[in-house]
């Protein structure tokens, strides 16, 4: 069983990671000291749940906790800089530092040390998340002592439901465009003005009409989703923003 830590300092460590041809070691102090910092750890990176929802979920909700006092989103794995330097970008994860615990140091001194040697793993961390504030962890959320890696409770949108039950997350705003088109130009423009972040999904790669046509019954780009529901091209954005 894992206990909670609320109520307790960080573990003191020094991370020692890699930016560019350069080795810098990053301290506990220079992390959490005087800033509110949400932390979230997990097995291993580039392992599935880690890849498809844990990381992308705290990316996607990192400008509403911004608003909501977050200084600072960091993932920490036992993994080493090399692998985590790399996964951060397979992740285009700009809103969130990853730190590697490539001896895991933070993760034992944090008891969330696990063996998983059955999987070729070694030592590595227990998924949870936490919020810090000035180096004192003030919650934390421990996934349950079950078989496997469960993921319930570590999520971003549990994080934020506990930091403000009434905050808005952003819009998930994905349009479909094609290089040189003028509209899609427009498109992006309109959103940027808005603050608005978007996925672009560009036909030719990997993307055909075809697909546009199935997902949009539209073979005309630009095609902006919101939220899961078709808005169309650029003048029906420019609507759906007007009335805002």
């Amino acid at each position: 069983m894992h206990s909670s830590r609320e109520g307790q300092k960080v573990p003191n460590v020094t991370f020692r990671t890699r930016q560019g041809s350069d080795w810098k070691d990053i301290t506990t102090d220079e992390i959490f000291a005087g800033k509110t910092v949400i932390v979230f750890s997990l097995p291993g990176a580039f392992t599935p749940t880690c890849s498809s929802t844990h990381v992308p979920g705290y990316n996607e909700l990192a400008k509403t906790f911004t608003e909501n006092g977050v200084d600072e989103i960091v993932c920490i794995s036992v993994n080493d800089t090399f692998v985590m330097n790399e996964w951060a970008k397979d992740q285009q994860a700009q809103n969130i530092t990853f730190l590697p615990d490539g001896n895991g140091d933070f993760t034992e001194g944090m008891g969330m040390l696990v063996d998983k040697t059955d999987l070729g793993f070694g030592k590595r961390s227990w998924r949870y998340s936490m919020l810090v504030k000035d180096g004192t962890i003030e919650k934390m959320f421990i996934e349950p002592n079950e078989p496997g890696d469960p993921f319930k409770v570590s999520d971003a949108q549990t994080m934020l439901n506990y930091i403000n039950p009434q905050a808005t997350p952003p819009k998930m705003v994905s349009l479909f465009t094609k290089v040189g088109c003028p509209f899609c130009a427009r498109a992006k423009e309109m959103l940027k003005q808005h603050q608005l972040d978007y996925e672009e999904i560009i036909l030719g790669e990997g993307i055909t009409t075809r697909t546009l046509k199935a997902v949009a019954n539209g073979s005309t780009v630009p095609q902006v989703f919101i939220d899961g529901k078709l808005i169309g091209g650029s003048d029906a954005l420019a609507a759906y923003l007007g009335a805002l």
